[in-house]
C-alpha cells in the first residue's frame, strides 16, 4: 500500500474523508496536522486503556506511540483514543469492585462508539488490567474490523530487601500483589507485624505492569495469543522491557497487512480458536474469570460457547505450566521459558490445538508455531507427556446448587483436596463474610456461602479476594471451602467455587441455602450439591422473600443490573452477533 494511495471504496473512513461534502470533516484533520496524503490513507484506531489508576495501565500510552509508528510505516493514519479501566487491585474488597465487570461492557461499548463515530477502518487495542483485555477483544469482534490486540505486559516480581524483618517465607520468594492480600490475613491473626506489612507493601509491586501471577490479566493475555488476536509471544515481555515497543510497532504494521487482505476479527475468532484459548487457560492453571470472558467474546461473534463448553475443554486438558497462584512461577518466568508459543507447541504435540486457525500475523496457527524454536524447560513449562496433573487447572461443576453451572480452580491441589463436604455458613454479602472471617466467626470444615453477589444481584459480580486471602492468611485456606454467585480473583487460591448460577437475585438455589445445610463439592466428578430433597428446595422457593434490595437504584450499575444476563453465557448485556442486522465494516 503506497502512502496516500488507498482505495477507500469499501472502507468506513470514506464517510469522513472522501468527496466535496466532507470538506468540513477534512478541515478538522488539517487542524490536527494531517496532510492530504494522511487523509487519503486508511484510518486506524489505536485504543488504549491508559490511566493513572494502577501500574497495569501506566505504560500503555508509551506503547501506543510505538503502535502508531508501525501504522505509519505501513502507510496508515493512526488515530489514538482512550477508554476507561477499573483496576481490580484497587477496586478489590469494597464497593468499588461492583464497577469491575461492568467496566468490561463499558470498554467494549466505548471502543465501539468511538470507532463508529469516527469511521475508523481497523483497530489496534492495548489493555493492561483484568477486564480491559476481554473488553477490548469483545469490541474487536463486535465491530469485525481488522484487529490486533496488545497486552501492556506484566509487572516485575518483588523481593523483600536483604535483612528486612519479615517472615522467612516472604523473604525468600518472588512477591506479587497476591502476597499482600494474604499478608493482610497474617497481620489480622497476629503472625505478621505492622512493621513487616509496611516493608512488604513497599516492595511487592516494583514496576509498571499487571499482576505477575497467572491471575486474570495474564490469563487473558495468554488467551489473546491463543485466540489469534495478538502476535505470537507479544504478551510475554514484562511492561518495563523495551522489547514491548518492538511488538507494539510490529502490531501496527500487522493490522495494516490484515486490512489489505481483508482479514477481520471474526475470521480469527472462531469456535476452533476459542477452544484453543480454553486449552491454554486450562494448561496454565489460569483464572476462573476466563470461564466468563470466553463466552462473552464468543457472544460477540454469534458463536455458542458457554461455561459448560469451556469447562468440557478444561476437563480433558493436562495442567503443565507451573504458575502462581497454584504453582511457583510468575509471568516473567514464563516469558523467559519461551512463553505462550512454547505452551501451544506442547498442546499441539498431543493433538490438542487447532492449527488451521487464522492469526493476527496473517498466518495460520500452525504456520506461526513452525517458526518457534523453543521447547519446554521442564521447570516452568513441563512437557505435556509429563504434566503436573492430567486434567486442567480449572473445573466446571453442576448440581442442585448450580443448575446453570459453577467453576473452581484446582491448579496446585492434590486429588484428596478436591473433595469437600461440610455444613453451610451463609452470608448475604461479601462484607458480612469478611467481617466474620476477620473475627474467626467460622469453624474448620464449614462451607462458607456468599450470595447476592452475582452480576445482577450485586450488582457487578464482585471478586472475593479479600475474604479468600484472609482465609489463606489465617492458615484456613484448605480447611474450609467457599461458594458464591460472585467471582474470584485470578489470585484466589483454596477450594473456592464461583459463578454459581442461577444467582441468588434470580431465585437460584444458592438463595435458598440455610446455615447447617450439608454441601458437597467434588471437583473430580464435577459436582456441587446440597443434601436436600427437591421437595424441600421447592418449599423454600415458595417461601423465598425475593431478591435482596440494593442501594443502586439509578446510574450505571442500576442500568447494568437491568441488562445483564447469567454467568453461564458470560454475563453479557446485549443480544450479540446472532441478532445483528449489519456489520460495521460493511456500512
Amino acid at each position: 500500500m503506497l502512502k496516500g494511495k488507498a482505495d477507500k471504496t469499501n472502507l468506513p473512513s470514506r464517510h469522513v474523508t472522501e468527496g466535496p461534502s466532507r470538506a468540513p470533516h477534512r478541515s478538522y484533520f488539517y487542524a490536527m496536522g494531517l496532510d492530504e496524503a494522511d487523509i487519503a490513507q486508511p484510518f486506524v484506531g489505536v485504543a488504549t486503556c491508559w490511566n493513572e489508576a494502577a501500574p497495569c495501565n501506566i505504560s500503555l500510552n508509551r506503547q501506543a506511540q510505538a503502535v502508531k509508528l508501525g501504522v505509519k510505516a505501513a502507510h496508515g493514519t493512526p488515530r489514538e483514543f482512550t477508554t476507561i479501566t477499573v483496576t481490580d487491585g484497587i477496586a478489590m474488597g469494597h464497593e468499588g469492585m461492583r464497577s469491575s465487570l461492568a467496566s468490561r461492557e463499558a470498554i467494549a461499548d466505548t471502543v465501539e462508539l468511538t470507532m463508529r463515530g469516527h469511521c475508523y477502518d481497523a483497530l489496534v487495542g492495548l489493555a493492561g488490567c483484568d477486564k480491559s483485555l476481554p473488553g477490548m477483544m469483545m469490541a474487536m469482534v463486535r465491530l469485525n474490523t481488522p484487529s490486533v490486540f496488545i497486552y501492556g505486559g506484566s509487572i516485575l516480581p518483588g523481593r523483600a530487601p536483604a535483612g528486612a524483618n519479615v517472615p522467612a517465607d516472604f523473604a525468600t520468594r518472588d512477591l506479587t500483589v497476591q502476597d499482600m492480600f494474604e499478608a493482610v490475613g497474617r497481620n489480622q491473626n497476629g503472625t505478621l507485624s505492622d512493621e513487616a506489612l509496611a516493608v512488604l507493601e513497599r516492595v511487592a509491586c516494583p514496576s509498571a505492569g499487571a499482576c505477575g501471577g497467572q491471575f486474570t490479566a495474564n490469563t487473558m493475555a495468554c488467551v489473546s495469543e491463543a485466540i489469534g488476536l495478538a502476535l505470537m509471544n507479544s504478551s510475554g515481555a514484562p511492561a518495563p522491557y523495551e522489547s514491548r515497543d518492538q511488538y507494539s510497532e510490529a502490531s501496527g504494521q500487522a493490522v495494516m497487512a490484515l486490512l489489505e487482505k481483508n482479514i477481520r476479527a471474526r475470521d480469527v475468532v472462531t469456535r476452533k480458536s476459542l477452544e484453543n484459548a480454553a486449552r491454554v487457560v486450562a494448561c496454565t492453571g489460569g483464572s476462573t474469570n476466563a470461564g466468563l470472558h470466553l463466552p462473552a467474546i464468543a457472544h460477540e461473534a454469534g458463536i455458542d460457547f458457554d461455561l459448560f463448553d469451556v469447562c468440557e475443554i478444561f476437563r480433558d486438558t493436562p495442567y503443565f505450566v507451573d504458575l502462581k497462584p497454584g504453582g511457583q512461577f510468575v509471568a516473567k518466568d514464563l516469558f523467559e521459558a519461551g512463553g505462550v508459543p512454547v505452551v501451544m507447541k506442547e498442546l499441539a504435540k498431543a493433538g490438542l490445538l487447532h492449527l488451521d486457525c487464522m492469526t493476527a500475523s496473517g498466518e495460520t496457527m500452525g504456520e506461526a508455531l513452525d517458526k518457534i524454536k523453543g521447547e519446554a524447560d521442564g521447570k516452568v513449562i513441563y512437557p505435556i507427556s509429563n504434566p503436573i496433573t492430567k486434567t486442567g487447572g480449572v473445573v466446571g461443576l453442576k448440581g442442585n446448587v448450580c443448575p446453570e453451572g459453577a467453576i473452581v480452580k484446582v491448579a496446585g491441589m492434590s486429588e484428596d483436596e478436591q473433595v469437600f463436604s461440610g455444613p453451610a455458613r451463609v452470608f448475604e454479602c461479601e462484607e458480612d463474610a469478611f467481617e466474620a472471617v476477620k473475627a474467626r466467626q467460622y469453624e474448620e470444615g464449614e462451607v462458607i456461602v456468599i450470595r447476592n453477589e452475582g452480576p445482577a444481584g450485586g450488582p457487578g459480580m464482585r471478586e472475593m479476594l479479600a475474604t479468600t486471602a484472609a482465609l489463606s492468611g489465617q492458615g484456613m485456606g484448605k480447611k474450609v471451602a467457599l461458594i458464591t454467585d460472585g467471582r474470584f480473583s485470578g489470585a484466589t487460591r483454596g477450594f473456592c467455587v464461583g459463578h454459581v448460577g442461577p444467582e441468588a437475585a434470580h431465585g437460584g438455589p444458592i438463595a435458598l441455602l440455610e446455615n447447617g445445610d450439608v454441601i458437597t463439592i467434588n471437583a473430580i466428578t464435577g459436582e456441587l450439591s446440597v443434601d436436600l430433597t427437591e421437595d424441600v428446595l421447592t418449599e423454600r422457593k415458595a417461601n423465598w422473600a425475593g431478591p435482596r434490595e440494593t442501594i443502586y437504584a439509578s446510574g450505571a450499575l442500576w442500568k447494568y443490573a437491568q441488562l445483564v444476563g447469567g454467568a453461564q453465557q458470560g454475563a453479557v448485556t446485549h443480544p450479540g452477533a446472532k441478532a445483528e442486522k449489519h456489520i460495521y465494516m460493511d456500512l
